[in-house]
């Protein structure tokens, strides 16, 4: 189970995705006390942001509907939570940032630095975070690069990876985009949509934004495919994210490209156990197929 990613050796190829539990040291710990192989803090930008009133979260059938708003307490508190992580446990934390501006991203990454993550996790494909054309900075090829640029000039020898979202011009042609720009590694995906979903007793959208990001099993096979077609148009390593919840979905992801799994929603679906459950699942598998690691079906699917 032991992975290589990048500099870093991990336990296990799975990750505490950004958004869930990660916004002290103690509930990271936590997670990584229930099997999970490296940990990824909520996104945070400059300045401590409110995010939208609640209703901000719904469940459905098959996953969430989330309109949080990106709602961390500023980068200078991250940068304290990450550190006394650091003092706990001594396993890999990345830091997600995000940025209202293109030359903001580079600011906090800066700020970031100062705990010395493992990897800088860079958010341009949230909903919240938008370019100047209305959309995130992660679907306009240019402001991607310009990010990327930016943000591992500032990095030096931290690895950097970019979060791209499914939507937009394509997701292997922006991860190609990255790569040529200094990226160390992507995520993929985030919440698609957005969506939205209306309350028919009172006749009104339900969450307080009207809109949100789709996340859990409903867009597992949305994740698949992004992470395979990244797979196949870049070099650099991916970590796969986006509806991950059992055993077989890591497997996908896994036979797709994916070299670190990324799990969120899962976590309110299945529990903190989620982790150990899985890797127990990847374990029984790698025995039933004869693999050493997980390394010899990386990419099988190809």
């Amino acid at each position: 189970m032991k992975t290589s990613f990048l500099n870093l050796k991990m336990n296990n190829p799975l990750v505490l995705a950004s958004g869930i539990l990660g916004l002290t040291a103690s509930s990271m710990k936590r997670v990584v006390e229930n099997g999970c192989g490296a940990v990824t803090t909520k996104s945070f930008n400059l300045e401590a942001r409110k995010g939208h009133p609640n209703p901000s979260i719904v469940p459905f059938d098959h996953g969430l509907l989330n309109a949080v708003g990106l709602s961390n307490p500023g980068a200078e508190e991250a940068v304290k939570e990450i550190s006394r992580f650091k003092e706990i446990s001594d396993v890999p934390i990345f830091a997600s940032v995000f940025g209202r501006t293109i030359e903001e991203y580079g600011k906090v990454a800066e700020i970031a630095l100062k705990a010395k993550p493992h990897l800088i996790e860079v958010n341009v494909s949230c909903p919240n975070v938008r370019s100047e054309f209305g959309t995130p900075f992660g679907d306009v090829p240019e402001d991607t690069a310009e990010i990327t640029r930016l943000v591992k000039q500032v990095a030096g020898d931290i690895p950097v990876s970019i979060k791209l979202g499914p939507h937009g011009p394509g997701i292997a042609r922006m991860a190609k985009v990255c790569e040529e720009n200094g990226a160390d590694a992507i995520t993929a995906i985030n919440t698609a949509g957005p969506g939205m979903l209306i309350d028919i007793n009172v006749q009104k959208p339900v969450l307080s934004n009207k809109t949100g990001g789709v996340s859990g099993p409903a867009i597992l096979p949305i994740a698949v495919k992004s992470v395979y077609e990244v797979y196949k148009n870049v070099s650099i390593p991916i970590i796969g994210t986006g509806g991950v919840t059992y055993w077989q979905d890591a497997v996908q992801m896994i036979l797709a490209g994916a070299t670190l799994i990324s799990l969120g929603t899962a976590v309110y679906y299945e529990g903190i156990e989620v982790f150990n459950k899985i890797n127990g699942g990847l374990r029984d598998y790698m025995n039933q197929f004869g693999y050493t690691s997980i390394a010899d079906f990386r990419g099988g699917a190809h």
